[in-house]
């Protein structure tokens, strides 16, 4: 039988002075601490990707891709002059009670404006409806709005987004949109209506647009007398556009008629529109109606131009509607020396 080999314990002074023992680490040893140059290098890293972060939240902010909460009453509702004139009660009774159950599913659109203010662009309805919820109930989680940060560069950019969000969602009536164009040209967001009706309905067809014309026309002749405009039919308010178009004196006989009657609702105010053209008030020809001259303005047994008259012996017509209209001087005083004053005047604008 072999005999096992004994094996001796390794000396420690093996290696001699030179090696040195090897070190042995215990699992209670202190961790070995990093590289100075390691730790910054980490540290600026960690630096990096914070302001990277920050960056991108600002990026989403500023481009309208951050959702924020703002509060109620730091939103101007009045930035912006309003498109739609009129709110249905029950349509707004249900967007009350759909957000006091599910809370506000789309956020508003608002431009920032100085000192923590913002201008309302679009989300009337839902701005309103919470307000409505804040005073009915006293809960602070009304008090707050989700919001998305717009930033137009032009007040017609604007004015466009607050026409479009409100063409997709609830149509507005051709009233309401010849008056949103009227005002829009008034503040001096375009140059004139006919540039507001192209812009805000660009995407619009153009039929729609033209019928969006006649109404300014309604717009400006009746709107002072009107209480229920929203409320005239389409086929009604080009019937009453294109008799105001023909007759320059239309307009203060249908005003005068709304003010007599005094009318408490729509269908009543409609059927004094209704009974003033079928009295009469509209010109049965289809032509504006010859008005007799001033005494001294029109020359001896010269027939009296038609239109109205604008200037002692000068008379204007306007026919071909909103979109193409057309200008008619006649009278006594439309002579060649009128005509090369007015060719003058023209040519200086």
């Amino acid at each position: 039988m072999a005999k096992r080999k004994r094996l001796t314990p390794a000396r420690p002074d093996f290696l001699g002075d030179a090696g040195g023992a090897p070190e042995t680490k215990s699992m209670f040893s202190p961790p070995v601490s990093p590289a100075p140059i390691a730790q910054v290098a980490g540290d600026s890293a960690t630096t990096a990707a914070l302001e990277e972060v920050t960056q991108a939240m600002r990026e989403a902010r500023e481009e309208g891709r951050l959702v924020q909460m703002l509060p109620l009453d730091a939103i101007e509702i009045a930035y912006l002059v309003r498109d739609r004139l009129v709110t249905d009660d029950d349509e707004l009774e249900t967007l009350k009670q759909s957000m006091a159950a599910r809370g506000q599913q789309t956020p508003i659109e608002v431009v920032p404006l100085e000192q923590g203010r913002y201008g309302l662009i679009s989300g009337w309805r839902r701005l309103t409806a919470l307000q409505q919820l804040l005073e009915q109930t006293g809960e602070r989680k009304y008090a707050r709005i989700r919001a998305l940060l717009r930033q137009p560069e032009t007040a017609a950019d604007a004015y466009q987004a607050m026409v479009e969000e409100n063409e997709i969602r609830v149509g507005l009536s051709y009233y309401e949109r010849a008056q949103v164009v009227a005002r829009a040209a008034e503040k001096g967001v375009y140059p004139g209506e006919r540039e507001a009706l192209r812009g805000l309905f660009s995407a619009a067809s153009r039929a729609k647009r033209s019928k969006i014309g006649a109404f300014l026309i309604l717009f400006h002749a009746l709107n002072a007398n009107l209480k229920f405009p929203t409320a005239i039919p389409e086929r009604l308010g080009l019937t009453l556009a294109k008799a105001l178009g023909e007759d320059a004196r239309l307009g203060p006989r249908l005003s005068e008629r709304l003010r007599k009657a005094a009318p408490e609702t729509a269908e009543e105010e409609i059927a004094v529109l209704n009974r003033a053209l079928k009295a009469g008030d509209r010109p049965a020809s289809g032509k504006t109606a010859a008005k007799t001259p001033a005494a001294g303005t029109g020359a001896a047994g010269q027939k009296p131009a038609t239109g109205e008259e604008i200037a002692p012996g000068v008379w204007l017509e306007t026919t071909g509607g909103f979109l193409k209209p057309r200008l008619t001087l006649s009278g006594p005083a439309v002579d060649s020396g009128f005509r090369e004053r007015l060719l003058d005047w023209l040519k200086s604008q």
